[in-house]
């Protein structure tokens, strides 16, 4: 895994891809920082998510006459990230690997900035998370959500929407009612 930012810009400046350089490095000082973020919250997992980021970028670098050419280059970049890092998860899981999905016990306040909403985001199923995770952290609007990872407006609309209705329900702490 490649897990290196500047990896990203070193195959910019190697020649090997038809990139312009100037156009990508613009792009990815713009977008790096919240995507890897989203992806860190997609995946449930930080080092996962950085190794997406920067596997996704390399991969639009590489293509950046076609992806620089999108009307949402980030929206691609998400999708290529969220694909990458499923695979490693189906890996895992086939490899019947020992460590979970996302260790409670390995959660510090450093990593996720908030511990309570990471675990109930791990809670939610990937489809319902991906709509949370575009909507509310990469702040995109439902049309660029849904061309993003290709489904309808409406879908994205009912997945948010299930979405908010569990996390609610994770993170509202239930009031006491006197009695009487």
């Amino acid at each position: 895994m490649v897990g290196n930012a500047q990896a990203v810009l070193d195959l910019t400046e190697s020649g090997d891809t038809t990139a312009s350089v100037p156009s990508f490095r613009v792009f990815y000082a713009a977008h790096h920082s919240e995507l890897t973020r989203a992806l860190t919250f997609g995946l449930g997992d930080p080092e996962l998510g950085a190794d997406a980021a920067s596997e996704a970028f390399i991969k639009a670098c590489q293509r950046w006459a076609t992806v620089g050419t999108l009307d949402r280059p980030a929206g691609w970049v998400y999708r290529v990230g969220l694909n990458w890092g499923r695979s490693v998860l189906r890996r895992r899981r086939r490899e019947k690997a020992k460590t979970a999905l996302l260790a409670r016990d390995d959660i510090s306040e450093d990593t996720w900035p908030d511990i309570d909403l990471a675990r109930a985001l791990a809670d939610l199923s990937d489809d319902h998370r991906d709509v949370v995770v575009a909507r509310f952290f990469l702040d995109w609007t439902v049309e660029h959500t849904a061309a993003a990872l290709d489904i309808a407006p409406g879908t994205v609309k009912s997945r948010l929407s299930r979405a908010l209705d569990q996390l609610h329900t994770r993170l509202t702490i239930p009031t006491e009612t006197p009695e009487g």
